[in-house]
């Protein structure tokens, strides 16, 4: 059920490639277009491992929900730059291990929230919150009576912190991150990764690419040393502590170094704030 929202006021773009369309079609979705797919394909021609990791990314998001809420009993998410719905989104995890498990999704895209809405209709316990995920006042005020502030919640950064730029103000990435840890209840966590690459090349290319492709809707692919401090002060879970997401409690034998993508990876982890 959708809860809260202001009325839809932004339109559709059919001619420049949105994000949440993008990584739907890699991996292998039908809510795209022709200019996403496009994008996808000069993507592929920097970063060729980009379809695979956008599906490792995938199969972190599950293990990270299973491990919150078998592991902690956390039966309440916040996930910011939320994606279009497919399969595995965070409220069937969380609902086929607890029914009672509620999932709020923040998302600017219009696609993303005309399809949430859809998607989401029957379901009272999730709800679909059509904001810039850096407005975080905006984000604690739609979901004041939707969560129960006085218990834990699971706030979740899952490859979207590569979409936003640094800036000087609120909107800079950390600041974000800083507010969101600083609002949610004790015995929280934070599940924060990123597309990291140690080779400039990569990182200036695909920057570039997207920040064109996109209009301008893009931020920067960092350093493992970058995301890094998007962790200062919050304690890490280790093991397995921040890794290439493939790592993070596997459920099967990781691949060997020569079957890992070796141009940019998913990297981070998770923290009890």
């Amino acid at each position: 059920m959708v809860h809260g929202e202001k009325p839809q006021t932004h339109r559709i773009d059919m001619n420049t490639p949105s994000v949440a369309r993008m990584y739907d079609a890699l991996l292998g979705g039908v809510t795209n277009y022709a200019v996403d797919r496009d994008a996808c394909n000069q993507l592929l021609r920097i970063a060729p491992s980009t379809q695979l990791l956008a599906r490792n990314n995938r199969a972190f998001l599950r293990r990270v929900v299973r491990y919150l809420v078998e592991k902690h009993g956390i039966r309440q998410f916040l996930d910011h730059g939320s994606g279009l719905p497919t399969q595995d989104n965070v409220h069937e995890i969380a609902q086929e291990l607890n029914d009672s498990c509620r999932v709020a999704y923040v998302d600017n895209d219009p696609m993303v929230h005309a399809f949430g809405r859809t998607t989401l209709d029957e379901n009272d316990n999730t709800m679909v919150i059509d904001a810039d995920m850096r407005d975080s006042d905006v984000i604690f005020e739609a979901t004041s009576s939707f969560f129960d502030w006085k218990k834990p919640i699971a706030g979740l950064f899952v490859s979207v912190l590569h979409c936003l730029p640094e800036t000087k103000d609120h909107r800079d990435p950390s600041a974000m991150i800083k507010r969101v840890s600083e609002k949610l209840p004790a015995g929280s966590f934070l599940v924060i990764c990123q597309l990291v690459s140690e080779d400039p090349a990569v990182r200036d290319g695909v920057t570039a690419l997207m920040d064109n492709a996109t209009g301008g809707q893009w931020g920067r692919v960092r350093t493992q040393h970058e995301v890094r401090g998007y962790f200062d002060k919050l304690s890490i879970m280790d093991p397995p502590g921040l890794v290439d997401v493939v790592d993070w409690n596997p459920d099967a034998p990781t691949p060997p170094p020569e079957l890992r993508p070796s141009d940019w990876v998913e990297w981070g982890g998770v923290a009890q704030v």
